[in-house]
């Protein structure tokens, strides 16, 4: 008897940004296979009998390679269970999702995608930066920083190819590498004191934010203590939580004295 395997993105980090569909996923499994950035609030979701696994990735160690990760849906599924695996974000934005559905592909295990809301989008909206806005932003592109300017790895990110060819641009597992990364898109072309923000712990109790330049950026993280997971914005969009705090200031002082804000 063959179950099934259901991926479920969990959202950014704040449990509520589950989706509705995502929840119901968990509340019919068997068993969930969860990543190291998923909220502990969510695995409550799950029945009191269903069995969690955690194979989280960190800096540094996995608990499981994803190649065992991979071994452990099809086992389970094997096994007639309903198979929910829990992944931070969104399964397929530097999730791997694409690769766990290939292996149950591979193995004739039924498999369900379930979107979630990415912290490519998340993060920045959660300290108030769009990454499109009219007159500013027509464009936006996501790409990885875990490798960014690291040109011995295998899998490096060649961020010349896409520095100036978008408005926005979001990097993911930026705090790693944030130096060479910013860096990086100086050497390539984006300007030194282009706006930039970085967001630790987005949507989370935890979450803390740092705006400033290109060139500035990484001596500012460092003096907040910045560290993972966090998410990198650049571009003019980046400026905007500054100008909203400036017009609502603003606005604030134009109130006739005793008139209600």
């Amino acid at each position: 008897m063959t179950g099934r395997v259901v991926l479920v993105g969990a959202g950014p980090g704040d449990p509520d940004l589950i989706t509705v569909k995502g929840a119901k996923a968990l509340a019919a499994a068997d068993v969930v296979i969860y990543d190291r950035l998923v909220a502990p609030a969510l695995l409550d979701l799950a029945p009191a009998q269903a069995e969690r696994i955690y194979v989280g990735k960190q800096p540094g160690g996995h608990a499981m390679r994803q190649e065992q990760i991979d071994a452990v849906l099809v086992e389970q599924a094997g096994l007639g269970r309903t198979v929910v695996r829990l992944k931070g974000g969104d399964p397929f934005v530097f999730g791997r999702g694409g690769e766990e559905l290939l292996a149950c592909a591979d193995a004739g295990v039924p498999c369900e995608v379930i979107p979630g809301i990415t912290s490519a989008v998340a993060a920045p909206a959660a300290v108030g930066i769009p990454v499109t806005h009219r007159g500013i932003a027509r464009s936006f592109a996501v790409v990885t920083a875990s490798t960014a300017g690291a040109a011995h790895e295998p899998d490096a990110v060649d961020l010349t190819a896409v520095a100036t060819a978008t408005d926005t641009l979001v990097l993911l597992m930026a705090a790693g590498r944030l130096s060479q990364t910013c860096a990086a898109l100086i050497a390539a072309g984006r300007p030194a004191d282009e706006p930039a923000a970085l967001v630790m712990w987005a949507t989370t109790p935890e979450e803390r934010s740092v705006i400033g330049t290109l060139a500035d950026l990484p001596a500012l993280a460092a003096a907040a203590s910045m560290g993972p997971p966090a998410t990198l914005i650049v571009g003019e969009v980046a400026a905007l939580p500054r100008e909203v705090t400036s017009r609502a200031t603003v606005a604030e002082r134009s109130q006739p004295h005793g008139a209600p804000a």
